[in-house]
């Protein structure tokens, strides 16, 4: 059954505005699944440099329970920042809250924006060490990391919503049971039965959370240059399939790379799905290629690889790998 999530709902879940009405006009979702492929969609495809900065400001300081102010703010989305802080606050110290404090007033000047971490389940000392290690990075690297770990937060308040719903549906049903009269309880047990069932396996089956919503290997390309995102760019992604553990500096090995997927850079830099969504990633050396002399004529590099390992420990994880352009210079990082 199609849910119908409104835009409350989703503002709850993210606080850009832009972000709702798109969930609103492309739902109701059947599943979490479903909702979480299309929020993050939605997110990194749709939502503009201004919705993001709305869904930032929409949380409060880490360390503390509201934000300072945001007219879009909840009573939910409140009361969902709480619980995801709740073992920051219960493993702080006095000493650690004013350190904490501090650096976030730090980390705002630079940015221009709250640190934003998925908090859940994190104790103070390890977001204040996440914060120092992140302040270092360059503003438009932390933009993206930011805008990434507000999707985590989405994500999980979506399950939040999707749960509530589940049981308030059982209750009902529950509910409807006891005022069936003593005559029809042996019908009613049979269609139970039939009714049931169903729902057993299907809660059977989606009981682990899921932990891939988008393909496990993405990329985006910024303009540094310009300084904006680097549209219209070919992607290609490519797996070494060769018998040895992985391609030996300097050796050609051009036969002995299977490709995975193309796509196209999109006005916001990003490409489109390089892969198929998978729970677990093959392990082996990839390599991202993006066609950067068509892009820049007039530059140094007529195309650009990046080749990177995913480890057998690594399988579960996701590899976001962006290209940081200019017409002379390059650089890249991995991303989450």
């Amino acid at each position: 059954m199609a849910l119908g999530l409104s835009y409350n709902d989703f503002i709850a879940c993210c606080g850009s505005k832009q972000f709702a009405k798109h969930m609103v006009a492309e739902g109701p979702f059947d599943t979490y699944d479903e909702t979480a492929v299309a929020a993050n969609n939605i997110w990194f495809n749709k939502v503009d440099v201004n919705g993001w900065l709305e869904a930032f400001a929409a949380h409060p300081q880490i360390g503390q329970n509201q934000p300072s102010s945001h007219k879009t703010s909840s009573a939910t989305s409140a009361q969902w920042s709480k619980g995801e802080q709740s073992t920051a606050l219960a493993t702080a110290t006095d000493s650690t809250l004013q350190e904490l404090y501090e650096w976030n007033s730090r980390y705002r000047e630079k940015f221009g924006f709250v640190f934003l971490i998925c908090a859940s389940g994190r104790t103070t000392p390890e977001i204040l060490s996440e914060l120092k290690r992140r302040f270092s990075n360059r503003p438009i690297v932390e933009f993206e990391i930011a805008a990434q770990e507000q999707m985590k937060i989405t994500e999980l308040r979506l399950q939040k919503l999707f749960s509530n719903i589940e049981v308030s549906a059982s209750t009902q049903v529950q509910s409807a049971a006891s005022n069936v009269s003593k005559a029809e309880e042996g019908r009613v047990t049979i269609l139970g039965g039939h009714l049931t069932a169903p729902t057993i396996a299907s809660d059977a089956k989606s009981s682990p959370t899921p932990t891939r919503v988008r393909p496990p290997i993405t990329t985006h390309i910024l303009d540094v240059a310009r300084g904006c995102p680097a549209a219209g760019i070919e992607v290609l992604l490519e797996m070494y399939s060769a018998i040895q553990p992985g391609p030996v500096f300097g050796n050609s090995d051009k036969d002995k790379w299977i490709l995975q997927g193309s796509s196209t850079t999109d006005k916001d830099g990003r490409s489109g799905q390089l892969m198929k969504v998978v729970n677990d990633l093959s392990p082996g050396v990839y390599r991202i290629s993006f066609n950067t002399g068509k892009y820049n004529p007039n530059g140094f590099f007529p195309f650009v690889s990046i080749v990177f390992e995913v480890k057998e420990s690594q399988k579960t994880e996701h590899f976001h790998v962006p290209l940081l352009l200019s017409p002379f210079s390059f650089s890249t990082y991995r991303g989450s």
